[in-house]
């Protein structure tokens, strides 16, 4: 089959499209017949051996959430058969035509949810989901999210107004353009900032933050939180944080990763997966494809999503022609 390894850290250009065997499910996995797979930030910094990927084995094939149809069965496993459709997690060899995954983190796909929206949900919809309930956002509060274009950011937008919040604020790149700035809006954003504009103080407090972007962005949020705020932080690098400074301010702030989540809180994890299918399918929840790519452009793929070009997902499909 045709998989995409790197065998040295670095950018885009390490990943190369191989041949490698078709692996074998073990006991608790199911081997999927990949139809589409979700590029990530994490694992695009993971190619440069960032935080989020220093130490995996080389050579690796990046991980990611995934969708298609079971081709085998491993040993242990009920209530799946070969050809049903599926969504789920798999943290490493998701870049290829079949990956292995853990069917404790696979979930059927229902009937009238296209690939597009499935392999988003699986993932994408999770973490939106997760950090908003993590922040514990009441009706009426207000929601900040910064990286608001991304293929979880736009989620979040979506989600949060779905929740009650009665005021979501839109933060992104200053380079981004009008057409991500009318997306958010459409999506359900009342207003959209640049991060300079953040960084002034161009944005009145708010009771929530979702952060996808660290560092000194993160600083200006916190900077943006109302008293008894919470920012949870979802991804990107982490900021200093004086703690006197949220105790003198009655602030909070929340790490949330995905693993964790989907691994330690099961119950929690397949409940939100069936709002999130419940959500899309009653039209409130749209999942935003930016581009869709053969395995062969992973790099390319790679490259939108490290310079924050997109507006909703990027994806890798094995059967799209180059």
């Amino acid at each position: 089959m045709r998989a995409v390894r790197f065998h040295a850290y670095g950018g885009p250009e390490v990943l190369t499209v191989e041949e490698t065997p078709v692996p074998r499910p073990a006991e608790g996995e199911l081997l999927v017949e990949v139809a589409a797979v979700g590029v990530t930030l994490p694992v695009v910094r993971l190619t440069r051996g960032g935080p989020d990927g220093a130490g995996v084995p080389l050579p690796h094939v990046p991980g990611g959430d995934v969708v298609g149809r079971v081709a085998a069965v491993g040993a242990g496993v009920a209530d799946w058969e070969v050809g049903r459709r599926v969504a789920a997690l798999a943290f490493t060899g998701a870049y290829a035509e079949y990956v292995l995954v853990p069917a404790a983190l696979a979930a059927p796909v229902p009937g009238g949810v296209a690939d597009e929206a499935a392999v988003q949900l699986v993932r994408g919809g999770q973490v939106a989901l997760g950090v908003l309930r993590a922040a514990g956002l009441q009706s009426g509060e207000s929601v900040l999210v910064t990286a608001a274009a991304g293929g979880v950011g736009h989620l979040v937008v979506q989600l949060a107004r779905i929740l009650g919040a009665t005021r979501v604020v839109a933060a992104i790149g200053r380079a981004a353009g009008a057409a991500k700035a009318d997306a958010l809006r459409a999506l359900g954003a009342d207003q959209v900032i640049t991060y300079d504009e953040l960084s002034a103080g161009r944005v009145q407090p708010v009771d929530v933050v979702l952060d996808g972007v660290g560092g000194d962005v993160q600083r200006a949020c916190l900077e943006a939180l109302a008293p008894l705020g919470r920012l949870v932080a979802f991804s990107g690098a982490g900021a200093t944080v004086d703690v006197n400074e949220l105790r003198m301010h009655s602030r909070t702030i929340i790490g949330f990763a995905m693993a964790h989540f989907a691994g330690g809180r099961p119950e929690v994890y397949t409940r939100h997966r069936r709002e999130l299918w419940d959500l899309h399918l009653q039209g409130r929840l749209r999942p935003l494809v930016h581009r869709v790519l053969p395995l062969e452009r992973s790099p390319d793929a790679h490259r939108i999503v490290e310079g924050r070009e997109n507006v909703g997902k990027v994806l890798l499909r094995p059967d799209a022609g180059c």
